[in-house]
């Protein structure tokens, strides 16, 4: 396993981040196996696990806890806030209020009495970013949280936040957490440039795609019952979407990208995204044991000039090829009543 630094915070990560969001009801219920992805995946190398509140409404979090129980000290704990997590309309965002309560909430569910890593799940276009981080540094400041960080920001919402943190003397956002793959290479035109001026680490999810670089799923096939896109089975999570078409045209050119790299599709993808000089580490989501396996080869795994040029044919740099790929739009775009009077 390799480490990098994370931004210039001091710490170090490995390059493979262990992702809970499939813990629990959302992706494996099955406590007793979640146990044994986080204890394989430390006895790997894996230092950094990145769960959040949201994720089976606190279930991943309890996992996590659970089985990091006697070796927190060794990991690099991160955990995010923002989506809603119950029918109270104030039980969510990036207000002091919520901030506050849903820290103390984490806190309880993973058994710790510090996050490392405390993220902001998406941008709340609804707060005042003064507010969302004089409430993050009080908690830097009381020793529940170590450093905070930022997850799906566009370029512009890390700058405004890196000037209000300098103006106000609050703590400043030290990583982000982008999307980032062969088929979603939009942070590569401004987000990543921007981290690197402001000396952020960068933890990319869904470097897989969702499972779409791993050629399992195929047009006129339907997907296995169990998998992301057989559980849920709608919008951008159907094999039968816009843009799963160049997707399944990609991958069977990717595969022999990969044949001729000396590896497969998962790893060509995984060690792809850890080629870009702005990536720390990138975020894996193994639902079970065997995907854990699969997956951890990828960290030894350095591609070549040749072998990124013929990934850059595949898919331009900074294009990403699905609209329903695109995880983050400001409300002008969402809600035509925020475009029009």
């Amino acid at each position: 396993m390799q480490y990098r630094h994370l931004g210039r915070t001091g710490v170090q990560v490995s390059t493979l981040c262990l992702g809970a969001m499939s813990f629990g009801a959302f992706g494996n219920p099955d406590r007793d196996e979640c146990t044994r992805i986080t204890r394989r995946a430390l006895d790997a190398g894996i230092n950094i696990i990145d769960t959040a509140d949201v994720y089976s409404r606190g279930e991943s979090e309890e996992i996590v806890g659970a089985a990091i129980a006697g070796r927190r000290d060794d990991i690099v704990l991160a955990t995010k806030f923002y989506n809603s997590m119950s029918s109270d309309p104030n039980h969510r965002g990036a207000s002091r209020r919520w901030i506050v309560r849903a820290c103390e909430d984490s806190l309880r569910r993973l058994g710790t009495d510090h996050i490392d890593l405390y993220q902001v799940h998406r941008p709340d276009e609804n707060t005042d970013i003064d507010e969302t981080l004089a409430a993050l540094s009080d908690l830097v400041r009381s020793g529940k949280v170590r450093m905070i960080g930022t997850s799906t920001y566009p370029a512009e919402a890390i700058v405004e936040a890196q000037w209000a943190a300098e103006k106000s003397g609050h703590v400043r956002f030290r990583s982000e957490q982008p999307p980032y793959s062969i088929f979603v290479r939009g942070a590569e035109r401004d987000v990543f440039p921007t981290c690197r001026k402001y000396g952020m680490g960068v933890l990319v999810w869904s470097p897989l795609n969702g499972g779409w670089l791993t050629g399992k799923y195929r047009l006129g096939e339907a997907p296995d019952a169990t998998s992301r896109f057989g559980r849920m089975n709608r919008g951008s999570w159907r094999t039968d979407s816009p843009g799963a078409q160049l997707k399944v045209a990609a991958v069977e050119e990717l595969e022999a990208i990969a044949a001729d790299a000396g590896t497969d599709v998962i790893g060509l993808s995984l060690a792809f995204t850890l080629a870009h000089p702005a990536v720390t580490s990138a975020i894996i989501g193994p639902r079970t044991l065997e995907q854990l396996e699969g997956q951890l080869p990828a960290a030894d795994l350095v591609l070549d000039d040749e072998i990124l040029d013929r990934i850059d044919k595949v898919v331009a740099p900074g294009v990403t090829i699905s609209r329903g790929d695109i995880a983050y739009e400001p409300q002008a775009l969402r809600h035509k009543g925020s475009r029009r009077r």
